[in-house]
């Protein structure tokens, strides 16, 4: 049994192709054949049904795989233990972030740490918070940017910094006639939300959450968005409002800005984190995409603590 073997078959078990895995791993699909079945005779079982298409694993493969990925886990921790040791800032890393933050965040500091660290190469990529949970126990990530807390145990969190919430308000909408808005006047006909699954959608039901049992989601139109831009357009369009982090406010038109209205202290805000699995061998890494985060954010995040906002939960 060796360590490519069991990469082998964590690939095909991923795209569920021996064509696709072999091309994953940078061999033929002749070679990544023969030595899965040279594996599968080394123990005296089958791990894929090949008569399924999609091929799928056995129900001992099953297990086989899962094992198998603890062992890849703890193998390649051995050479990133030697990487920490040296004092350097060096070798892959698999970033995820939530697509309510990665228009904004990514673009912050993306540039000056691939220009610092060019060492590193920095892989990232999209997915909703559940997902990234399971990616990290699963150390299919390395760390990701998401909004907490998240009230597992199995994480840290490095508190990147706070964001606060303001309306985007149509201009025939009653509440566009105030500077500065209440939480307890916020109506659930009257706002457009992101669409489930989305931790920002949450939390915006959270500021509701008093209201939720009395009222009832818009039940003539029911319309919901994975993207700020098209909320905005929404209310443009047809009335009523959407909440906006400030990052996506910053990024408004000076027309649109004329849309904006504030809330009352305390101000909902989330709270943007650096988290990653309490297992994690890339410390120096993380530790290098923290102070790079820090040192390009404006000073107005800076200057803005925990006691100047209301940090609403995503559950």
């Amino acid at each position: 049994m060796t360590i490519s073997q069991l990469e082998y078959i964590l690939a095909v078990d991923k795209y569920r192709n021996f064509g696709k895995a072999a091309e994953a791993c940078c061999v033929t699909q002749p070679t990544l054949s023969m030595q899965i079945q040279k594996l599968e005779e080394e123990l005296g079982t089958v791990i894929f049904d090949r008569s399924k298409k999609p091929i799928i694993p056995t129900e001992v493969g099953e297990k086989i795989i899962k094992q198998a990925k603890f062992v890849i886990r703890d193998y390649n921790k051995i050479n990133n233990i030697v990487l920490e040791s040296k004092d350097k800032v060096v070798g892959d890393f698999r970033l995820a972030v939530i697509p309510t933050l990665a228009p904004y965040t990514i673009p912050l500091f993306a540039k000056n740490f691939s220009e610092q660290y060019k060492s590193v190469n920095l892989i990232i990529e999209e997915y909703k918070t559940e997902d990234i949970i399971d990616h990290l126990n699963e150390d299919r990530i390395d760390a990701a940017l998401l909004v907490t807390p998240l009230h597992d145990e199995s994480i840290e969190e490095i508190v990147l910094y706070y964001e606060p919430f303001y309306l985007f308000v149509s201009p025939s909408h009653k509440l566009s006639n105030q500077d500065f808005i209440n939480q307890d006047e916020l109506d659930l006909e009257d706002i457009w939300l992101l669409n489930k699954g989305n931790c920002f959608r949450d939390q915006v039901l959270n500021i509701c959450s008093e209201k939720i049992e009395q009222q009832a989601l818009n039940e003539n139109l029911k319309f919901e968005s994975g993207s700020f831009e098209t909320l905005k357009n929404m209310v443009l369009k047809y009335s009523g409002y959407t909440i906006l982090p400030k990052m996506a406010v910053s990024q408004l038109s000076k027309d649109q800005l004329g849309f904006v209205r504030k809330f009352d202290n305390p101000v909902p805000s989330r709270e943007v984190s650096l988290v990653y699995s309490r297992k994690i061998y890339k410390k120096r890494i993380i530790d290098s995409i923290q102070r790079t985060v820090a040192h390009s954010l404006p000073e107005e995040y800076i200057k803005l603590k925990n006691d100047d906002v209301q940090v609403i939960e995503i559950y």
